[in-house]
């Protein structure tokens, strides 16, 4: 009996180390994943820490130029002056707001290491 026991753990033994190894590759891929994850997230919250305090200092300057033209021109062309401006801030808003939608097309494919790495992973046990 105690031979019918350790063939029994023999048969198995090439069985566990290949799931075993199969799991070791999912959680190493699960680990690329997380930090792929952290990366973007630090990269997202810098890129829109910057981009605020961007708007708020072109937001004063436009409010000082603003106020600068209007005053110079106050007396003769005041009307226009404001006109002429707020088509130049909309001009801009319309400018920026294409850009950003356009950035968002070509934006880069999230976790493309980890499916380039999954992509490896399904070759590799295709092959014979």
């Amino acid at each position: 009996m105690p031979n019918d026991t350790h063939s029994q753990h023999a048969d198995h033994g090439p069985l566990r180390r290949m799931i075993g190894s199969i799991v070791a590759l999912f959680h190493a891929r699960l680990e690329l994943i997380g930090i792929e994850l952290a990366e973007e997230r630090e990269r997202i919250i810098a890129v829109i820490f910057l981009g605020l305090v961007a708007v708020m200092f072109a937001m004063m300057a436009l409010i000082s130029l603003t106020a600068l033209v209007a005053v110079a021109f106050w007396d003769t062309y005041r009307w226009q002056v404001l006109a002429g401006i707020t088509g130049v801030y909309a001009i801009g808003a319309v400018i920026c707001a294409l850009r950003a939608r356009s950035g968002l097309h070509a934006a880069p494919i999230v976790f493309e290491a980890t499916l380039h790495e999954f992509e490896k992973d399904r070759d590799m046990f295709r092959e014979p």
